[in-house]
């Protein structure tokens, strides 16, 4: 067995978990911002075009007029990225015009947030699974109507994967490790061993959440991309503040408004994601007064202390399984879903870049100059392998996902740029809770590694307690190692804790937000998206995300539909020439 590549292998795949893309046209109402013109007014202002924000604005524009400004670029423009098997190095691609960025917890934990049309789900592995049944509850959602949402993002987006080899074994190693009973092919979140659905179709191309917008009224959306938010504006209300409009740029460096036409039940909605939303709330003068004031904000709008508390990301452990047979390409089809509330997945035959693992890690060494965490593991890492290595190796992953998680952290400004990464702190692993359900589902992992059904897909002489010490040996994340981690699973746990990218709160429900979605103390303002969750629903997150701004765009609907207020820049929206201008480029 080689074991000298692994680190290159190990890096790189947990660096890499997704993105491709659907090749379609782009649609009409696509453009980039340098085409907006300086002044518009919308009645509804959608702040990213992400997993939520495609589906709430298609869902608006069936009755009234939506802008949605993505600081993005479209997923459409790159069709070689659509295939699955190019999905790692996509992601791999963090130039500063790519659909994804880096940025480094204060955890010592490498991650990832998207800037592209589609937000997350073009950045992910494609999984699909809706949120249990508990979760709907706790939420207080409508639950047919909660259904009709799902379907409704499942009718466009989502296929039944083909099963193969690797994956089969990991569903059967799975319940010979007693996660049971079997479910089959179920898009519901049930406790035992299931195949999950997916978002990439047979033919191996990507349906993200951008594909929502063919939901859209044509004539009612403006998506302009590449257009970068600095603040959201507020008017002095009779009691509290109002959300009347957005100043954004384009990459000429123009600044444009939007406003919000005539009619109270107009708003605007972030949906930025659980990094973008707190933080540009921040910027715009929304949080903790203290804070704002030291980053030199004036005046405070809202003194909301709440503002970017609640932050959380499932922490995940891993272990990579060489394989002595070739191993098909798979990303995530088969999920355990222990009782215990961690959840096992896996995926295989990566093709992967040693040239864009580099780069890469060039562009981690440049943000940890500039931080006090410790670049020595990247740089001896790099020393340790051939240079001129290209990688194509047989090779699984089984992780292992804590549901919820209990540990909890904060979001805070680094500066005043929107587009740069806010700091954030996760405190992995801080609570006891969390600790006890990695160890728990590590010791099932070693048992699928070990089990007769994935014999074959593992060298006879490696034991999944090996295997996993050999993920101490690599720069996988900044944390310190520590030698007892070698036979303590609590310490392996906190040792090598990596992300699996479903971070979420920031601008939790009920702290930030009321069950409306409307910002405390603001008229006119919501947050729709990840960052009012206050966990992680379902074993991924992104079929609930969807399926939320669906719902919630249907439920304002309603509300305006009742309200029985005639907008009264109706006739000119629709004449078209107020609606893009009234001083154009």
């Amino acid at each position: 067995m080689d074991f000298h590549i692994f680190p290159f292998i190990l890096v790189t795949i947990f660096i890499s978990y997704g993105s491709c893309y659907s090749h379609k046209g782009l649609h009409g109402y696509m453009k980039d911002a340098t085409s907006a013109p300086t002044y518009a007014r919308f009645d509804y202002i959608v702040i990213g075009g992400g997993t939520s924000g495609c589906s709430l604005a298609a869902t608006l524009s069936q009755n009234a007029n939506v802008l949605v400004l993505e600081r993005g670029g479209s997923p459409y423009d790159n069709p070689t990225a659509t295939d699955m098997e190019n999905f790692a190095n996509t992601l791999l691609n963090v130039t500063p015009n790519s659909w994804s960025q880096t940025f480094i917890s204060e955890d010592g934990v490498y991650n990832t947030r998207a800037r592209v049309l589609g937000g997350d789900s073009v950045l992910n592995a494609g999984f699909y699974s809706r949120a249990e049944n508990s979760y709907v509850e706790e939420a207080e959602w409508e639950k047919e109507e909660v259904e009709a949402a799902y379907e409704w993002v499942e009718r466009k987006l989502v296929f039944e994967p083909q099963v193969m080899g690797w994956q089969s074994a990991l569903r059967d190693g799975l319940l010979e490790a007693g996660v049971l009973p079997y479910n089959g092919f179920t898009l519901d979140h049930i406790v035992g061993t299931k195949i999950g659905g997916t978002i990439f179709d047979p033919a191996g191309h990507r349906h993200s959440a951008a594909d929502l917008l063919e939901y859209a009224n044509p004539e009612k959306l403006v998506v302009y991309m590449h257009a970068l938010v600095h603040k959201i504006l507020f008017t002095k209300g009779d009691q509290i503040p109002k959300a009347y409009g957005v100043v954004y740029q384009d990459t000429d460096g123009v600044f444009h408004k939007a406003e919000l036409a005539r009619n109270t039940m107009n708003e605007v909605i972030l949906c930025a994601g659980a990094l973008g939303s707190p933080q540009l709330l921040m910027l715009s003068g929304v949080g903790p007064k203290a804070h704002l004031e030291a980053h030199g904000i004036h005046p405070v709008v809202l003194d909301h202390p709440m503002v970017g508390q609640g932050m959380g990301d499932n922490p995940m452990n891993s272990v990579v399984v060489p394989s002595p047979q070739l191993v098909d390409l798979s990303l995530v089809e088969v999920v355990g879903i222990t009782k215990f509330h961690s959840f096992i997945e896996g995926f295989s035959g990566l093709s992967l870049s040693y040239n864009l693992t580099r780069r890469f890690f060039d562009g981690t060494l440049n943000l940890l100059h500039e931080s006090s965490l410790s670049t020595q593991s990247i740089t001896n890492f790099f020393k340790s392998i051939d240079l001129r290595l290209n990688v194509m190796e047989n090779h699984g992953v089984i992780m292992n996902k804590v549901d919820g998680p209990v540990s909890r952290g904060h979001l805070e400004l680094r500066n005043m740029n929107p587009d740069d990464n806010p700091s954030v702190t996760f405190n992995y692993y801080k609570e006891p809770e969390d600790l006890k359900v990695c160890v728990k589902g590590l010791k099932t992992v070693i048992k699928v590694i070990n089990s007769n059904a994935f014999s074959k897909y593992k060298y006879p002489n490696a034991t999944g307690r090996e295997l996993l010490n050999l993920m101490l040996s690599l720069p996988i994340n900044l944390r310190p190692r520590h030698k007892t981690a070698m036979f303590n699973l609590t310490q392996f746990c906190i040792d090598t804790v990596v992300t699996i990218w479903h971070y979420h709160g920031g601008c939790q429900i009920g702290r930030v937000v009321d069950n409306n979605y409307k910002v405390f103390g603001i008229d006119a303002l919501r947050v729709i998206d990840g960052s009012t969750f206050l966990k992680s629903p379902g074993t991924n997150p992104q079929a609930t995300v969807m399926m939320l701004g669906r719902y919630m765009g249907q439920k304002i609907l309603r509300e305006r539909n009742a309200s029985g207020e005639k907008n009264q820049d109706d006739s000119i929206i629709k004449d078209g020439t107020n609606m893009w201008s009234s001083s154009s480029k």
